[in-house]
């Protein structure tokens, strides 16, 4: 076997760098690893220093070379081994070393730890071994010797325990939305690839509605909006090399109206130019079948995503008889068979979300045994196992879909997501499920998959650790393990937001929204609004505020790792913050007027200058108009280059399109302000009433409640 040897050393100038003041010291203890994923067993630790000499990673086999290579590329930009150096040797099992190696520490391979566990042990020569016996198990070892690299300079220690870890479901993936605005660019695939596979998920899922090339769709893939099959290929190879299958899933029945509302393919819509494929037309089922054969040439790999959730229309066009006759789980079940059977020549094991067909129990076990179901809900709930059994009892088997709740939200609410998340897979592992496939969505729009890495990670914990994964323990880790954060600052930075999120809920407003974001606070809408935020807004800015400046004081401390995740925090942050600040300016506006008005209506010449005070202070520079037009504007930029740094500009004018009409809303306002109102107080030194100045009533009633704001509709809701 070809000998492969790695040199390199870990010094200020890489990943892990910290400054002295808050480089983590060695773990004293299993307990002090603040690994993420935790694994599975752990005996005892030990600190080789690594500081002045750096250390040799030493791989034996051209299938563990790929490997050594990504810890090098790990600690690019170091300075040169010494000779003296510690090894971090990657072992097979069954090689003479490590068969040494496992009966001095009395360790074993068991037969659930061949396809991906592995061994990290001191290798008795003042170095570190990592053992597995197949290459992703090398693969996931070296992922935490990754995680083990602490402190920063002369005192940098290369944490050394002596622990066994292999994973509790088989398939830990992510399903990421594609086809709701965002659409990433390869450069930021090829990161995201990186990043799920140091955190042991092994499955990602492109979701399409509309959004790849297809050479038998063009219509519907517009230019610069779709993934091309060359892109594809280059993925799918690119993630083959970090032990990750991509699995395809192109909505097969309904959520596609973007394909839909095309004239051309309108006779194949259930209601015309809807959302969902009428079973009983003759071209629907060809039309899919081409699909998934163009897929098929593209993505090599054992499974197909056929989507085939929220048929919302279904019954209530074309089918209308049949579903009136038949019953509605019938036609359903039936349509998903034959797709089954048109795929059938492609060789994929096909997966389904499981939303529709739960509410059809008894029907269930007419399925394909060989489709795999993937029941779906996003709500912190205790317990999910009624949306499991059915397929279960049916004999299917079943991947759970917990979410990373980031929809039309100014940062993922991750209160709702940790908690539905932990007792989702809790109960998928309890019930056999061999799968997780977390997800991310962009209903509005205006995602940015960087502020959703702390329930990506989430997910990938829970999928590997058994049994329930600690909330707590998690994110006591996160910082540590995703940025190199020692302080535990970004970890309370995140709780802040958190926080926020919890506030806005104890007011009736669930969370922090996109759509509060947005709202005018002068509509009615926006009034209404603003009497249940008024209580709160200045301790959700404050909650925000926190985050921005625990993550500043982060940054201080020492370069970090993942640097656009926290941007994207900041970002989320600030968006939040905003939303206080502009309803706090808005009821500002109205009450400085009131003052001023009550003050012009004495006819007292000495207090025109304060009239006039107050009027600048409402709508001139720095005025409170103007407050909220800078909010806008200079949000709007940083959310261009958020979006940039993920996306293709596919889409992104529409959400920039906001921004610019929200400004361009205050700007109005703030000129009509200085050319009426100003203008006729300098001129009569009399004011027009609020009404007519722009403004509306000064303070809308606390007790009447602001409309609920929409949630995602999803099918338990409807």
């Amino acid at each position: 076997m070809r000998f492969y040897l790695s040199l390199f050393s870990v010094l200020l100038s890489g990943s892990l760098s910290l400054t002295a003041e808050t480089a983590p010291a060695a773990a004293a203890s299993c307990s002090d690893l603040h690994l993420v994923p935790a694994p599975r067993e752990c005996v005892t630790v030990e600190s080789i220093p690594i500081g002045e000499v750096g250390f040799f990673v030493a791989a034996s086999g051209v299938d563990d070379g790929f490997t050594a290579e990504d810890l090098t590329e790990h600690s690019l930009g170091r300075r040169q081994v010494k000779q003296d150096a510690p090894f971090i040797r990657l072992l097979r099992a069954d090689a003479a070393p490590a068969k040494a190696l496992l009966e001095a520490h009395h360790l074993a391979f068991e037969p659930p730890m061949h396809d991906e566990g592995y061994v990290i042990t001191p290798d008795g020569q003042g170095g570190l071994a990592v053992i597995a016996e197949t290459s992703a198990g090398i693969f996931y070892g070296v992922q935490t010797v990754k995680q083990l690299i602490r402190g920063t300079g002369k005192d940098e220690v290369l944490v050394a325990p002596t622990l066994r870890d292999w994973p509790a479901m088989e398939h830990r993936g992510l399903s990421d939305d594609w086809s709701r605005g965002p659409l990433p660019n390869m450069e930021f695939l090829k990161r995201e690839i990186r990043t799920l596979a140091a955190y042991k998920l092994n499955t990602f899922s492109p979701y399409f509605e509309h959004t790849f090339a297809y050479a038998s769709t063009p219509v519907a893939a517009f230019p610069g909006g779709s993934m091309t099959p060359d892109e594809a290929r280059e993925l799918v190879e690119y993630a083959a090399h970090y032990h990750i299958t991509v699995i395809p899933e192109q909505e097969a029945f309904g959520h596609l109206h973007n394909v839909l509302k095309f004239e051309q393919y309108s006779p194949l819509s259930e209601t015309p130019h809807g959302a969902v494929l009428a079973p009983g037309d003759p071209g629907t089922v060809p039309e899919i079948a081409g699909w998934f054969n163009e897929l098929a040439e593209v993505f090599p790999g054992p499974y197909a995503h056929v989507g085939a959730d929220e048929t919302f229309e279904l019954g209530l066009g074309r089918t209308r008889q049949q579903v009136k006759d038949r019953g509605l789980g019938a036609v359903y079940m039936d349509f998903l068979t034959k797709i089954h059977t048109a795929l059938a020549p492609n060789h994929k094991q096909l997966l389904f979300w499981g939303d529709i067909a739960v509410n059809s129990p008894e029907l269930v076990s007419t399925l394909p045994k060989d489709m795999i179901a993937v029941p779906w809900r996003y709500d912190a709930e205790p317990d999910f196992t009624g949306l499991i059994l059915p397929f279960t009892r049916a004999g299917l088997e079943t991947w759970v879909a917990p979410g990373v709740n980031n929809w039309s939200r100014l940062y993922p609410n991750n209160n709702e997501a940790l908690g539905n998340i932990r007792a989702f897979v809790r109960d998928g592992q309890k019930l056999g499920s061999k799968g997780m496939l977390n997800t991310v969505w962009n209903d509005d729009g205006e995602g940015i998959f960087d502020q959703d890495w702390f329930g990506v990670l989430f997910g990938a914990t829970a999928s590997w650790q058994p049994g329930e994964a600690s909330e707590a323990a998690f994110t006591a880790s996160y910082g540590l393990a995703f940025h190199g954060d020692a302080s535990g600052k970004i970890d309370q930075a995140q709780q802040a937001l958190m926080a926020a999120h919890a506030l806005l809920k104890s007011a009736g407003l669930g969370d922090a929204r996109d759509s509060y974001f947005w709202v005018d606070p002068f509509s009615p809408s926006g009034q209404l609004l603003s009497a249940q935020l008024r209580p709160i807004e200045s301790q959700l800015r404050l909650d925000a505020e926190r985050a921005i400046t625990l993550l500043a004081e982060a940054r201080a401390a020492g370069r970090l790792e993942n640097p656009e995740a926290l941007d994207a925090l900041e970002l989320g942050a600030r968006r939040i913050d905003f939303v206080g600040l502009k309803f706090q300016a808005a009821d500002d506006c109205v009450s400085l007027y009131e003052q001023a008005r009550a003050l012009a209506a004495t006819g007292d010449k000495t207090k025109f200058g304060e009239v006039s005070n107050l009027l600048h202070t409402i709508g001139s520079n720095n005025g409170r108009m103007q407050d909220i037009r800078d909010g806008y504007t200079l949000l709007g930029e940083l959310y261009s280059q958020a979006w940039l740094r993920d996306n293709r500009v596919y889409w992104l004018q529409t959400n920039l399109d906001r921004y610019e009409q929200s400004a361009q809303l205050w700007i109005a306002r703030s000129d009509k302000w200085q050319t009426t109102v100003i203008q006729q107080w300098h001129d009569s030194h009399t004011l027009p009433s609020g009404e007519d100045a722009g403004l509306p009533a000064a303070g809308a009633s606390p007790q009447t409640p602001a409309p609920k704001p929409p949630k995602p509709k999803r099918w338990w809701q409807l």
